[in-house]
């Protein structure tokens, strides 16, 4: 499981992982090396563990998401379907894509 999300879910918000939390590996995992987000002290690995299935939840979101943002296409192609086929095909093909990529909210 990718720390990144057990530490989405703790926070309950994406953290600025540049500047907020730092994270590195020691060739056994992933672990948090700098924690300097104000809201919430850094967590346990026990803490991070109980989390897990939210951050399993995250993660599958994330790649739904990506994946429908790739179908989508840029502003410009869903402007050129839309202008070509109407806004109700659009909004059919959306559906059609949200229902191939379900998020597991």
């Amino acid at each position: 499981m990718n720390i990144v999300f057990k530490i989405e879910a703790y926070l309950e918000r994406k953290p600025d992982f540049i500047q907020e939390i730092k994270l590195r590996n020691d060739g056994e995992g992933d672990f948090i090396s700098e924690w300097n987000a104000t809201d919430k002290p850094k967590p346990t690995d026990e803490q991070l563990d109980a989390l897990s299935s939210q951050a399993e939840t995250l993660e599958k979101n994330n790649l739904a998401i990506a994946n429908r943002q790739k179908e989508y296409g840029s502003p410009e192609k869903m402007i050129e379907y839309i202008t070509e086929n109407g806004l109700e095909a659009w909004q059919s093909k959306v559906q059609e894509i949200k229902t191939k990529y379900p998020k597991g909210v």
